[in-house]
């Protein structure tokens, strides 16, 4: 409330009222004033006549004069004068002598005394006057009284006191009071409700800001790119802005003149006239084309209504909105441009995504031309004159175009032409009409005249150029669209090059690096594996969309007919993630030679890649964030690494490793097992029903610090295993759980081999774009039958030695293998004695057959003998040179109670095995795209 007071004791309204109450108070204050002084003015000139006329009655009353005469006046004239008196309603009547002493009086003390001031009434002259002195203040009249001669015999005197006439007035002032309050009562009233209602119409707004209100009506009235025009109802232009002035070409007197006089063709002149409510209503005046919409005021204290009519001149909306259209395409178009163009990392494919977006929102066709280098992966030279590029893409929004077709070689050799132009310039060039670019035309005559005859008219040539070096050349060419290219559409052509080039160029670096990884993969990745029985294998490898990675698989021949599977992963992408699987792969092989249970060697794996880590503080290996750029993450121009080579310089660590490391045993029929953080294997047994072996996962290679566990579990006969990468089953769009439950659902169709179930995996899980490399070994278990084996228990003496050699013998001649008798002899006879020698208790002797004969020898003690040269005086330490010498491959393997020390030996009856075909690196290359 108190806010509202404030703003109205503010506002005009209030100011106004407070004015109207001032003038109000004032007026009727000077009226009660001038009523109070009229009052006094009219009571005292009442009490002149009265007394005037009073004094004349009684000079002239019959018998005064005798009176006069008498010996006794008073006697005679008082009673007389206060009958009179009484009866006149007068204060006093005297009666005097010339002398002026009184013989009557309304006061008898008084009778006797002397008048003063009546000389007038003594000359002759009645009189009246306002009288002060004593006995009291009075009004009075002063008249002489004459005898019959006419001569002037006394004088009377009546009056009223002033005291009596205040009081008369003072009598009047309640009457004067109530009539003052009344009045002010009702002037303030009056000036309230005029107050309150300027107060509604004016909106409690302040003299301030009603002119600066009253400022912005008139600014805006006559800024605003709209026409308004105020007609009244005797159809008279009461008010016209600015801008209908100009629409209407109105005079500048036009306010205050009928709409007929103002000079407007007829068709204006009748809709302005007319009064009908039209709501953009398109009319033409003169050369332009109005929207013009009419709305009828209202009426307002009496008057009549009028109407508003405004006007919009909708040829210049549409030129404006035209602009606005083509200018928000042209935004629209570099936003497509800039998510269409490098969805791969493919140079050609990145060309086309190029003429494909221009086509047909800017241009009819579009051209592009790489140099040979670029669509290979090279860098191109920095500078020098370019006079000849391959053409990479065309688009047109036809299919019979003039243009030379992909493939063909383009040149630049007329240096006017728009193409030798721009390249040399470094910027774009325009060709608006090409019937006039002679230096275009003398390039090619016979088939410029076939462009032109088939309606190209317009070129610009845009040199594609990257870090400052000149990739190739797009082209944009017009036919059907009659518009030229102008100098607008030139300077968002050579936008649309720029962003082009980047991503041309970071597809031409992932190409070369592509190319490298490809080339460094092929040297590291199995070429040849075993030709095994334990197993029967195949596999598929898969590079993801980004190239090569750091997922490797390998079978390694262990001793005694075992087998090792292997798969692993290193997080990224590259020639460094390729390197790092070379080096993790060869350290597995190393270690296997050692023929380590997998636990103890994927420790020592760990504690090598820990070793190097430290040792390196540059690093032979990056991780997936240094080949970010080619992360295949669809983003195209998202990489901008200096070169594929300049990461090798930095600090990285290999704990983006893992490894399954599996040992299969065909004699046993069991498997075992650890794992560095990879996932487990599948196994199906031989009813079709496929499990995951519970499977410790263990920590990334590189971390340290905890040891690896193995498990060990029975394969029956006729089992498969698989072994994978996790970005066979895992992507964006899909879960690991999930892919696990589609390869389960794979592997258990019934009668496939693994080649055929390998095919059968890739068809289900593999992702239309592999984010991920994919590494996948399908191995059919196989047992070594009974009849190649033979076992015999060996006791603690050295007699048993000839008995193990005999029998020996005769298991070689039941197998056909007569001609190994004598070096297995020699070999059982030094292996056994060093067993009862040096070893414990139980010493063990087998024979396999397998595609070699290996013969084993075992025994309860953990020390391993050693190869040396026996001396020419030594009476011992010949007897493992003889082994070495008649053995293919000997070595030393660690059991859980003991050792075993095995010599393998070639198979010389029946024929040999075929050499395994080596591994086509092509077509798994070309079964990643």
């Amino acid at each position: 409330m108190s806010a509202r007071l404030s703003r109205g004791a503010h506002s005009v309204a209030g100011q106004v009222f407070a004015l109207q109450a001032l003038i109000v108070v004032l007026l009727i204050t000077a009226a009660a004033l001038a009523l109070v002084f009229q009052a006094r003015y009219d009571s005292q000139r009442d009490a002149r006549n009265r007394s005037l006329a009073a004094a004349e009655a009684f000079a002239h009353a019959p018998g005064l004069p005798e009176a006069l005469l008498s010996p006794d006046p008073t006697a005679a004239l008082q009673p007389l004068a206060e009958a009179a008196r009484r009866a006149s309603g007068l204060d006093f009547i005297a009666v005097m002598d010339l002398r002026g002493v009184r013989y009557t009086d309304s006061r008898p003390e008084l009778i006797g005394k002397r008048a003063s001031d009546i000389s007038r009434a003594v000359a002759g002259e009645s009189f009246t006057q306002v009288f002060r002195g004593q006995p009291s203040d009075a009004v009075r009249a002063v008249v002489p009284v004459r005898n019959a001669d006419g001569d002037i015999i006394g004088l009377v005197a009546t009056g009223i006191e002033v005291e009596n006439v205040t009081h008369a007035v003072e009598g009047q002032l309640p009457l004067l009071v109530g009539a003052t309050a009344t009045g002010l009562l009702l002037g303030t009233a009056g000036s309230a409700l005029v107050s309150r209602r300027l107060l509604r119409q004016t909106r409690g707004l302040g003299a301030a800001e009603m002119t600066r209100m009253n400022e912005h009506h008139e600014a805006v009235l006559h800024a605003v790119r709209e026409g308004v025009l105020i007609i009244g109802n005797d159809q008279r232009l009461i008010l016209a802005n600015d801008e209908a002035r100009r629409l209407l070409d109105l005079p500048e007197d036009a306010e205050e003149r009928a709409v007929g006089d103002l000079g407007l063709d007829p068709r204006t002149t009748e809709l302005l006239a007319s009064g009908r409510v039209v709501t953009d209503h398109v009319h033409l005046a003169g050369d332009r084309l109005l929207a013009v919409n009419v709305r009828p005021t209202m009426a307002y204290a009496g008057r009549p209504a009028g109407r508003v009519v405004t006007l919009r001149d909708s040829t210049e909306l549409a030129s404006l909105s035209g602009r606005a259209e083509v200018a928000r395409s042209r935004l629209q178009l570099l936003y497509d441009a800039g998510v269409r163009i490098g969805t791969t990392l493919d140079v050609a494919r990145t060309a086309e995504e190029l003429s494909e977006v221009a086509v047909p929102r800017f241009a009819d066709f579009v051209t592009v031309e790489l140099l040979e280098p670029v669509l290979r992966g090279g860098e191109p030279s920095g500078t020098g004159v370019y006079t000849e590029m391959r053409r990479a893409a065309i688009s047109g929004i036809r299919t019979d175009s003039p243009l030379q077709p992909v493939g063909d070689l383009i040149r630049f050799e007329v240096p006017t032409a728009p193409m030798a132009a721009a390249l040399d310039a470094g910027h774009a060039v325009l060709a608006a009409d090409l019937n006039a670019a002679m230096g275009w035309r003398a390039q090619d005559s016979q088939g410029t005249r076939t462009a032109l005859d088939y309606g190209l008219h317009s070129l610009i040539s845009v040199p594609l150029q990257a870090r400052g070096v000149v990739l190739g050349m797009a082209n944009f060419w017009r036919a059907d669209t009659p518009e030229p290219f102008d100098g607008e559409d030139l300077s968002f052509a050579e936008e649309l090059g720029a962003r082009a080039a980047v991503s041309i160029d970071n597809a031409r670096r992932f190409t070369r690096e592509h190319s490298m990884a490809v080339t460094l993969q092929r040297s590291l990745l199995p070429r040849v594996l075993p030709d095994l029985s334990a197993v029967e294998v195949a596999y598929r490898y898969l590079p993801a969309t980004a190239g090569v990675g750091g997922d490797w698989f390998d079978v390694i021949q262990l001793p005694g007919a075992r087998v090792a599977l292997v798969v692993g992963d290193v997080v990224g992408h590259g020639v460094h993630a390729a390197a790092t699987m070379g080096r993790l792969r060869t350290a597995v092989h190393n270690f296997s030679t050692l023929d380590l249970p997998p636990d103890e060697l994927l420790g020592h794996l760990d504690e090598l890649i820990s070793r190097i880590d430290q040792d390196e503080a540059g690093g032979w290996l990056v991780d997936g964030d240094a080949n970010a750029h080619a992360s295949g993450d669809g983003s195209g121009a998202a990489g901008e690494d200096p070169e594929p080579g300049a990461a090798a310089g930095r600090t990285s660590a290999v704990t983006g490793a893992t490894c399954l490391y599996a040992v299969y045993d065909p004699v046993s029929g069991r498997c075992r097992m650890a794992s560095a953080g990879h996932p487990g294997p599948a196994l199906i047994r031989p009813d079709g029903r496929v499990e995951f072996p519970e499977l410790p996962a263990g920590i990334p290679l590189g971390v340290g610090g905890m040891p690896f566990e193995a498990v060990d579990f029975e394969v029956p006969e006729g089992s498969r295993l698989v072994l994978f990468t996790d970005g066979l089953v895992e992507g964006r769009d899909r879960d690991f759980d999930t892919g696990l439950r589609l390869l389960a659902d794979t592997l258990s169709r019934p009668g496939r081999s693994p080649d055929e179930a390998a095919s059968d995996v890739l068809d289900t899980l593999l992702f239309p774009v592999p984010s991920d490399d994919i590494a996948l070994l399908i191995a059919d278990t196989r047992r070594l039958e009974a009849d190649r084996i033979a076992e015999w228990e060996v006791p603690g003496e050295p007699s048993a030695v000839s008995r193990v050699r005999n029998a020996g013998s005769a298991q070689l001649v039941e197998w056909g293998l007569e001609d190994l008798a004598f070096p297995v002899e020699l070999i059982l006879s030094e292996l056994v004695t060093n067993a009862i020698r040096y070893g414990s208790a139980p010493v063990r002797v087998r024979l396999l057959r397998d595609r070699s004969l290996i013969c084993e020898v075992s025994d309860g003690s953990s020390t391993s003998p050693h190869l040396r040269y026996a001396a020419t005086t030594d009476e011992g330490g010949r007897g493992l040179f003889l082994v070495a010498q008649y053995a293919e491959r000997w070595g030393t393997r660690y059991t859980d109670r003991g050792k075993v020390i095995w010599a393998q030996l070639p198979l010389t009856g029946g024929a040999e095995p075929q050499p395994p075909a080596p591994l086509d690196l092509d077509a798994l290359e070309d079964m990643a795209w």
